[in-house]
């Protein structure tokens, strides 16, 4: 019979922040029931305050690790695609968050990783680094990365161009890509509000895209980018309008 041994994390000698701010984390069993817990409390709030409705849930790949893209509008945004998934997969779903913005402070800290998990990502000083990141936890695990290719929330309600950073992360790999599109974010929370005004909420959920067959160039990074642009805008128009 094989003696039992503790094996401790390796980040036990790290203060809790220090821990939280470095990617991959240590499983972490209090942080994992804070995150149900909140996870709960969050779907049911955007259920009442902003009649969150969710269309396409079936579109969403329940075997493999995939990707979701949505337009950028609000910091509803990562908690509606959250709140998408089954609450059994949340701990290995992924926002991608400005580490600059989500990463410089301990209360940003505390929500961003506890809260929604998020994937620190250097848009700045190394954002090759941060894009081979989302590409091995893809590979290394059944991994959920939720991407928001503008870089940036909209001002104005229409989304930007998307960064050809998604391509480069999709392209040559069996991954799906899920065209989603959020409507309502932007008047319930725009930049510049802290207080979320009740508004109603809609996701809606496209059919995954494949792009193993694309090599990962810098051509193939802007396709990969504009079609998705196109999928997210297309999702938004009602049965009956013109594409």
């Amino acid at each position: 019979m094989e003696g039992w041994s503790y094996q401790p994390a390796r980040d036990m000698d790290k203060s809790p922040v220090e821990r939280l701010r470095r990617f991959p984390r240590e499983p972490d069993m209090l942080v994992y029931g804070i995150r149900v817990c909140a996870a709960a409390l969050v779907r049911a709030w955007l259920r009442v305050y902003h009649r969150l409705t969710i269309e396409g849930r079936e579109n969403l790949p329940s075997d493999r690790s995939f990707v979701m893209v949505a337009n950028h509008a609000s910091h509803l945004d990562a908690l509606c695609l959250l709140s998408a998934l089954p609450l059994r997969d949340i701990h290995r779903a992924y926002p991608a968050a400005a580490k600059d913005y989500f990463f410089v402070d301990a209360p940003r800290v505390m929500l961003s990783a506890v809260v929604v998990n998020a994937l620190p990502f250097d848009r700045r000083v190394e954002p090759h680094r941060s894009l081979t990141l989302c590409r091995d936890l893809l590979e290394s695990q059944r991994s959920i990365l939720l991407l928001f290719p503008e870089g940036t929330r909209t001002t104005t309600g229409e989304p930007a161009e998307f960064k050809p950073g998604v391509g480069l992360i999709v392209a040559g790999t069996l991954h799906p890509v899920v065209p989603c599109h959020l409507e309502g974010t932007y008047q319930g929370l725009p930049k510049g509000r802290w207080l979320p005004r009740p508004s109603r909420i809609r996701l809606t959920i496209g059919h995954p895209r494949d792009y193993s067959k694309l090599e990962p160039t810098k051509a193939s990074a802007l396709r990969i980018a504009a079609e998705l642009r196109e999928a997210v805008r297309a999702l938004s128009r009602q049965p009956g309008e013109s594409s």
